[in-house]
């Protein structure tokens, strides 16, 4: 019975963990959500300005409030799409095959809505030969939107140096689990909600996103090798390269891989 206690107190302590990180996250995503939401009001304003599809004979406030409108709500659903794309992590080594699948979701959508919509909202005739037209200029405003979108967004590269002999320790040092404080930090892995902590004196896991992670390790030079890795420069054994890739190998025997949307950079700081 005592066994089973426990494993209920464990299971609502790692709800309400959970429930934790998920609030946080919503809170940090959400002004990167409105900021896209803003840019598309803009590219709305734009579109409103020059009269895009046949609108310019239709009277300024009502071409706005409808562009605007329409640009708001694909850029909800374009971000909504992106976000779920990254989080799968399938396309981190190719971002075009990314772009290409969310341009794929939103770009029939986004047809019938402009078609259907500007019909109603401008006193259109609804006609089933104007989709193809405006399926080809919805494709080309998507095209351009995610890859303005990815330009700005797009992940930079995260290296970080080493601190100066009287600098204070990085900071993420002070989350280390009692049993590993004092220990050699030789990388961070992401699983999950949670960050795996390789170090000479083993493993452990703590409750943290790794950008966050990244960002208070500043003091330990290092560098992001995948989305899911930091490595710190002092860790690495041996670097074995092949068919394009290449793994890295801690001191602990840890293998650790290199993506391509890093791996420029890790060759410029001579890693390998």
């Amino acid at each position: 019975m005592g066994g089973v206690h426990s494993k209920v107190r464990e299971g609502a302590s790692e709800i309400r963990v959970r429930t934790a990180y998920a609030a946080r996250e919503a809170r940090t995503n959400t002004p990167r959500f409105w900021r896209g939401v803003g840019f598309a009001a803009a590219a709305g304003a734009f579109l409103a300005f020059v009269g895009a599809f046949g609108t310019d004979d239709t009277p300024f406030l009502p071409r706005l409030l409808f562009w605007v409108g329409t640009s708001m709500l694909g850029g909800m659903a374009g971000n909504l799409t992106a976000r779920h794309v990254a989080v799968r992590g399938l396309f981190d080594e190719r971002p075009w095959l990314g772009a290409s699948l969310i341009v794929a979701i939103l770009t029939p959508p986004g047809t019938l809505i402009v078609w259907l919509g500007s019909a109603l909202a401008f006193g259109h005739a609804v006609r089933l030969r104007d989709i193809p037209g405006f399926f080809v200029a919805v494709l080309v405003v998507t095209v351009a939107m995610t890859l303005l979108s990815y330009l700005v967004t797009r992940p930079h590269d995260q290296l970080t140096s080493a601190a100066p002999a009287d600098a204070e320790p990085p900071r993420f040092l002070e989350r280390l689990p009692l049993k590993l404080r004092g220990a050699t930090l030789y990388a961070v892995e992401a699983e999950d909600h949670y960050l795996r902590l390789h170090t000479d004196r083993g493993q452990e896991l703590i409750l943290m996103r790794l950008s966050d992670a990244i960002a208070e390790l500043a003091g330990i030079e290092g560098a992001q090798t995948h989305r899911s890795w930091w490595v710190a420069r002092d860790a690495l054994a041996d670097v074995k390269r092949g068919d394009g890739r290449a793994t890295l190998t801690l001191k602990s025997g840890a293998k650790v891989p290199v993506s391509r949307a890093y791996a420029k950079a890790l060759r410029e700081a001579g890693w390998f």
